[in-house]
């Protein structure tokens, strides 16, 4: 069972921004073998949700209102670990990402950049692609757009 919170920057414990820090790099990074500067400055404008398993970060997001990063809202650096993926973390955190948007800003206009190998999954919680696809630190990307 995953025990889902939302937190702003602020309302992070050190430790909780170390685990988070530490999954993204551990998969962004490492597993993706992409080197990139995940700390781009934005994760204080942002609010986090922090999937938990026995009081570990297994699975991560974080949002933006609408204009901080993209016009409409969004979410971004959707992970889930690696050794927690065959439980389909990625929909719960996602739905409850999907759900703070809309209890936090009030929006379900919803856009995020899409890993292309990632789109069905994408698809099965009612985002569509908008525009051609592109490449974001050598990995192929498409956006996506969820409207209600």
């Amino acid at each position: 069972m995953l025990n889902i919170i939302t937190k702003t920057f602020k309302e992070l414990t050190t430790t909780e921004l170390y685990a988070l820090l530490q999954l993204r790099s551990e998969v962004f990074v490492v597993e993706q073998n992409c080197i990139y500067q995940d700390l781009d400055g934005k994760d204080d404008k942002a609010l986090h949700v922090i999937g938990l398993k026995a009081g570990k970060i297994i699975a991560y997001t974080r949002l933006f209102k609408p204009g901080s990063y993209f016009t409409e809202a969004s979410i971004g650096r959707v992970v889930v670990a690696k050794s927690e993926r065959a439980h389909q973390y990625g929909y719960d955190i996602m739905k409850a990402s999907i759900k703070a948007i809309k209890t936090h800003y009030n929006e379900t206009l919803i856009h995020l950049s899409a890993q292309c190998y990632l789109k069905q999954f994408y698809n099965n919680l009612g985002f569509k692609e908008v525009g051609e696809e592109y490449l974001e630190d050598g990995i192929p990307h498409i956006g996506m757009l969820k409207i209600k």
